[in-house]
């Protein structure tokens, strides 16, 4: 089974991807962090299932392990819950050096990081995700963080894992909306490095929506390596790590925006690439053949490509406070062709307009 390594200044890992693995969990973090202590962070909507299992491997590895629970949904992924789950480590007198583990989706994984890296100033972190899109994406490169009523992600911190730990069968209990929301990041990995997996997706779109595990097992591998090449290449966004952010400025207004109840993240993301490809259509920079076959494979992957959301004026308005305006000026990710992107800050107000517009349905 594949092992990615990943290394950057914040710290060297393995993602190891590889079915039943979870039952291994506890044995593999004691080889890397031997303690008597452990603080295991469940998903709530997992907690019966493979949280269960994960805590049972922890503790049989040996670690008295304190279990906390992760409310589920992005409405939670805030200070509060941040501040609640470090008084249960605290109350339990979970010490330094004893690792975190992050049991579920990204949500989960990306608070117990912050976690992690704010207790007794720093402790080790073990990530066990549990979605397709924690897995290809959120678990991977030390991102860490909550929400604020500002926008997405803005307080946390870059704190690298110890360990990433992928068991494509726990996707087995994931519901379809999930699932299918995780196939559109691994559709931005490709727009933005990668044409042969583009096209590889485009071919296997129907043994991936039926979680066929050959087929699963090789999308996860060929995402987490194009995660860790750019997190490798640039651990804190100074440079090609935003290229990840394709589609995501106009993702994050679009969650802000319906205040995280309407689409999942990735659905947000399969609106946001549209929208993006829409406004480097218009600029001249990549041909229309591009936001076709995009569109075409999105559709295929049962993901949003127009929704009613709220006016294009109201949306750029949020899309102002992400944290990757530099200057007063939106700095976007936009695509050339398939496969490669650019940074633009000169796109104008009106284009950007537009670009909303054009996520609008028929009347």
């Amino acid at each position: 089974m594949p092992t990615v390594p990943v290394q950057t200044p914040g710290g060297s890992y393995d993602v190891v991807i590889e079915p039943g693995a979870l039952a291994s969990l506890g044995e593999r973090a004691r080889e890397l962090v031997p303690h008597a202590q452990a603080a295991v962070i469940n998903d709530e909507s997992i907690e019966y299932t493979h949280g269960l299992a994960a805590a049972r491997s922890i503790r049989d590895a040996g670690y008295d392990a304190t279990i906390a629970i992760m409310p589920q949904g992005e409405s939670n992924k805030t200070l509060g819950t941040f501040r609640d789950l470090c008084e249960v480590l605290l109350n339990a007198r979970i010490e330094r050096g004893a690792p975190v583990f992050a049991i579920g989706g990204g949500i989960t994984g990306d608070v117990a990081g912050f976690v992690a890296s704010a207790y007794l100033r720093g402790v080790p972190f073990i990530n066990c995700p549990t979605t397709l899109l924690s897995m290809v994406d959120a678990s991977v490169g030390g991102k860490t963080g909550v929400n604020v009523p500002q926008g997405k992600n803005l307080l946390g911190a870059f704190w690298q894992p110890s360990l990433v730990l992928i068991d494509p069968q726990t996707l087995t209990t994931l519901p379809p909306r999930e699932l299918r929301a995780g196939l559109a990041e691994c559709v931005k990995h490709g727009m933005i490095r990668d044409p042969d997996l583009f096209a590889w997706i485009e071919a296997h779109a129907d043994k991936l929506l039926a979680l066929d595990e050959p087929a699963m097992v090789e999308l996860l591998e060929r995402n987490v390596r194009i995660k860790a090449a750019v997190v490798e290449a640039d651990e804190r966004e100074a440079g090609v790590r935003a290229h990840l952010n394709f589609g995501h400025t106009f993702a994050h207004a679009i969650e802000a925006g319906t205040n995280y109840t309407v689409f999942k993240h990735g659905e947000a993301v399969s609106l946001g690439m549209v929208a993006a490809t829409h406004l480097a259509v218009a600029l001249d920079m990549c041909d229309a053949s591009v936001l076709d076959r995009l569109v075409a494979l999105l559709d295929k992957l049962e993901q949003p490509t127009q929704a009613p959301l709220p006016s294009p004026i109201a949306l750029v308005d949020v899309m102002r406070l992400d944290k990757k305006v530099k200057g007063g000026k939106m700095r976007l990710v936009l695509p050339t062709r398939i496969g490669e992107v650019i940074i633009r800050d000169d796109a104008g107000y009106a284009a950007i307009v537009d670009a909303w517009g054009e996520l609008k349905p028929p009347a």
